[in-house]
């Protein structure tokens, strides 16, 4: 009975102290809000103390009701924090990280203590709206060189000969077939003068 007790108290603590994540997409250049809000009904601002990480490790930025403390801040995030201290009293500890880049990328976590709680945010980092149109438009471009309607002025030059090179065949088989015809005919004659020649009731 008591092993029970025991175990469901144990359950119950890590239940209240599991991590919910949310996921979060911005562009790069942009800014983004981080979202952390305490589940406590009786916070004491005074009591609380409220820290950022990414990826674990790096210190994006720490809370205290009244102040950031910032001596220990990643240089990768000075001057691009903004904190919202009239939400503290809310218990709203929200962070906003501006002029985005692709190392901003990553889980970011917000712990609060004393009440054990964590709140993570899966930053996604896209590409920016201008980085997209230069995008399509390279991409149209490569579609419009693929067209088939767009003749290259080699392929032009090739169909020009092909092209020509038939027309010169033509003209070379009916040239043959005239040829032909004539010599036909001229042996027709040949062979009729002859047969005249040959046959004495013409004269």
């Amino acid at each position: 009975m008591v092993i029970s007790c025991c175990f469901i108290c144990v359950f119950a603590v890590l239940i209240h102290k599991v991590s919910l994540q949310e996921t979060v997409e911005a562009v790069i250049g942009a800014s983004v809000l981080l979202p952390c809000s305490s589940t406590e009904h009786d916070l004491k601002l005074q009591d609380t103390d409220v820290s950022w990480r990414h990826n674990g490790s790096k210190i994006v930025c720490d809370l205290t009701p009244y102040s950031n403390l910032l001596e220990l801040q990643d240089p990768q995030y000075q001057n691009r924090i903004e904190t919202f201290p009239l939400e503290y009293e809310k218990g709203n500890f929200s962070i906003k990280l501006t002029d985005l880049t692709h190392t901003d990328a990553g889980k970011y976590t917000c712990y609060i203590t004393p009440s054990d709680e964590q709140k993570t945010v899966q930053l996604i980092i896209n590409e920016s709206t201008a980085e997209k149109g230069n995008t399509t438009t390279d991409q149209e471009n490569q579609g419009e060189e693929s067209r088939p309607d767009i003749v290259e002025p080699s392929t032009l030059w090739v169909l020009v000969c092909i092209s020509l090179i038939g027309v010169i065949v033509l003209i070379i088989i009916c040239l043959r077939k005239n040829i032909s015809r004539c010599l036909m005919s001229s042996a027709r004659s040949v062979g009729s003068d002859a047969q005249e020649v040959m046959n004495p009731c013409t004269y």
